[in-house]
C-alpha cells in the first residue's frame, strides 16, 4: 500500500541527492521516505546533465557534489541497508548518510564498507547491518516496496506522492524550492 505522503528516492540518483536535502529541510518527517530500487525507472545522471546537477547543488548549499568512480552504481546493497534503517526508526537519518558518502564523498555504494560506514553514522550496528543485507524479510520488504510504488504511478524518480498528487522526477526539485512545506505534507 502505498503512503500517503511519501518520498520515494533510490539511493544511487544524485537527483534524489538533491531532492533529500531538500525534502528534509522543508517537511522534516511528515513525509515518509520510501527507499524503492529504480531498475525501471529514470533516475542515473547521463553525462550531459552532469553540469547541471552540479550547479543546483550550489544553488541549494550544498558541498560540491563528488562522483563516485562507477557512478550509476548498484544500489541494491544499499537500498537493502535503507529498508533495514527504515524498519528500526533511522531511515532518514541512514538515507542522508549514505547519500552523502555517495555524491558528497563520491563513495560508491555498492561497496558494503560504505553502506557500514553510512550506517555507523546513524548508530546502526555494522553486524546487524550486515546481516540485514542477506535477510528475506527485508529483501521482501523492498521488493513489495518497489512494486507498490509502480502500481502508485511512480515511474520516475525522486517522487513525491501527497495523496492524489505525485510529483516525478525533476519536477521534485522544483517543486520543493517554490512549494510551502505545508502545501504537501500534514
Amino acid at each position: 500500500m502505498a503512503a500517503e505522503a511519501a518520498f520515494y528516492f533510490d539511493l544511487a540518483s544524485p537527483q534524489c541527492y538533491l531532492a533529500a536535502e531538500r525534502v528534509l529541510a522543508l517537511f522534516g518527517a511528515r513525509l515518509e521516505w520510501q527507499p524503492v530500487l529504480a531498475r525501471e525507472r529514470t533516475c542515473a545522471a547521463p553525462e550531459l546533465e552532469r553540469s547541471e546537477l552540479e550547479e543546483r547543488a550550489r544553488r541549494l548549499g550544498l558541498q560540491p557534489l563528488r562522483w563516485p568512480a562507477d557512478h550509476p552504481f548498484d544500489s541494491e546493497r544499499a537500498m537493502l541497508a535503507a529498508t533495514y534503517a527504515k524498519q528500526i526508526g533511522r531511515g532518514v537519518a541512514f538515507a542522508q548518510a549514505a547519500f552523502r558518502q555517495a555524491f558528497a564523498g563520491g563513495h560508491s555504494l555498492a561497496e558494503t564498507d560504505y553502506v557500514l560506514i553510512a550506517a555507523a553514522a546513524c548508530e546502526m550496528h555494522p553486524a546487524a547491518t550486515t546481516r540485514a543485507l542477506t535477510r528475506r524479510g527485508v529483501r521482501e520488504q523492498l521488493a513489495a516496496a518497489t512494486d507498490d510504488s509502480l502500481r502508485a504511478g511512480v515511474s520516475a524518480l525522486p517522487a513525491i506522492r501527497d495523496g492524489e498528487l505525485l510529483l516525478l522526477g525533476d519536477a521534485v526539485l522544483d517543486a520543493v524550492a517554490e512549494r510551502p512545506a505545508e502545501a504537501l505534507a500534514p
